[in-house]
């Protein structure tokens, strides 16, 4: 094997619990977003227009739907003979074999499939961020600091700062202090979950970490914190564009219905960075006479004859004469019939909304905390006349119906 001066390892295990239904069959990295496209169209398109052209992505809760997604890896040109898109589950060898334990033995599994290509550095992702990013700009930056680890870091709202990894830096933004969602942060700075390692301090810290018992193995948990501790060299790399960790229901919503926010800059039609993504051929989308469509995206293949207002419809989807969809993501394949009203809420590929039946509630904000979006999962057919509030999440029973 060509070495490679860089290789990307895409962590798209985890199971996603916090999207409940819409992650029952697929994993959230599978998950669609924005109409068009997978969450993990993004790192993969961030790769390849970085000149990343090797990437494992590591697999594990409910990989079938994400491996025929991927394929050969064509759609973001990585089918390579040299290098390309891999698939990487756990597996069983001489030795034994494991599921992935965490984030970091999930790589520390794979350090074989690394050393093929003998790199200068890893580049170590997330399939659950929806952002435009180059790389390689950060991978230079690494370079240049003579850093053993670089994590990439963004500001955010000091009130919302325990939601994240939060990092305290110097003035020549060298990493002093790492914090794994703190009560009370002192800083603003928060990690993004995109880590470039020099690959030999990368496998040293993986070797050590595997052979302690009491580590959770992971990178923001164990790994940063023992490098920190042991005094190596770790770099913040600001980032200012846009950002977004879809892993709730919440951000998943928030996530869609951004694109069509004129004050959120997420170009997806920019031919300089595209988004790539397997997308079937199918037909224009079809806006009948009654119709009424506001500020919304609606893909191909769509049926169109009710109205829609600040909502993303994905392919295939059918809104009936009298039907209203509000604030709401509709996923693939959707059915809402005549005189159903969806709003502030997301639903799953292949489900009817029955005539008449309501799903969702605008906010209360007199009573916030008891507000929230609406979720219904996959294959759930919702009854005539149904009234489902806010905050609800539906499940396919066995007769494929609800109340």
């Amino acid at each position: 094997m060509k070495n490679k001066q860089c290789v990307a390892m895409l962590l798209a295990g985890g199971q996603g619990s916090r999207l409940g239904v819409l992650t029952g069959k697929l994993a959230k990295p599978a998950v669609p977003y924005g109409g068009k496209y997978r969450i993990i169209d993004f790192p993969l398109s961030n790769c390849i227009h970085s000149g990343i052209d090797t990437v494992g992505i590591l697999t594990q809760y409910k990989p079938l739907e994400l491996n025929d997604y991927i394929g050969s890896g064509k759609p973001w040109d990585l089918d390579r003979s040299n290098g390309g898109v891999h698939i990487l589950a756990p597996y069983q060898g001489k030795e034994g074999g494991d599921w992935y334990k965490g984030t970091a033995n999930a790589i520390y599994q794979n350090l074989g499939f690394i050393k093929r290509y003998n790199p200068e550095c890893v580049l170590i992702l997330s399939g659950d961020h929806i952002y435009k990013m180059d790389y390689s700009k950060m991978i230079e930056f690494h370079k240049q600091s003579g850093a053993d680890c670089t994590i990439s870091v963004m500001e955010v709202p000091l009130d919302e700062a325990s939601r994240f990894g939060i990092m305290h830096v110097a003035s020549d933004d060298r990493i002093t202090k790492f914090e794994e969602k703190p009560k009370e942060p002192k800083s603003n700075l928060a990690s993004m979950g995109v880590y470039v390692f020099s690959f030999n301090m990368l496998e040293k810290y993986l070797s050590e970490d595997e052979n302690n018992q009491n580590s959770s193995n992971d990178f923001g948990k164990d790994i940063i914190p023992a490098m920190l501790k042991a005094g190596e060299k770790l770099v913040a790399y600001r980032f200012s564009d846009y950002w977004k960790d879809v892993g709730t229901v919440d951000s998943l919503w928030e996530a869609n219905l951004d694109l069509l926010n004129p004050k959120i800059h997420l170009n997806l039609s920019d031919p300089k960075w595209k988004i790539y993504s397997r997308t079937s051929e199918l037909p224009p989308q079809y806006i009948g006479k009654t119709a009424k469509v506001e500020n919304s995206l609606i893909t191909a293949g769509c049926d169109i004859a009710g109205n829609i207002d600040y909502s993303i419809i994905f392919e295939n989807v059918t809104v009936e004469q009298g039907a209203t969809v509000e604030y709401s993501v509709i996923m693939p394949g959707a059915v809402i019939k005549k005189g159903a009203t969806v709003r502030y809420s997301i639903v799953a590929q292949n489900t009817v909304v029955g005539e008449g039946a309501t799903v969702g509630e605008e906010p209360d904000y007199n009573d916030a905390h008891e507000w929230g979006i609406t979720v219904v999962g996959e294959g759930v057919k919702v009854k005539n006349n149904a009234v489902i509030g806010a905050k609800q999440m539906l499940r396919k029973e066995e007769d494929g119906e609800t109340v």
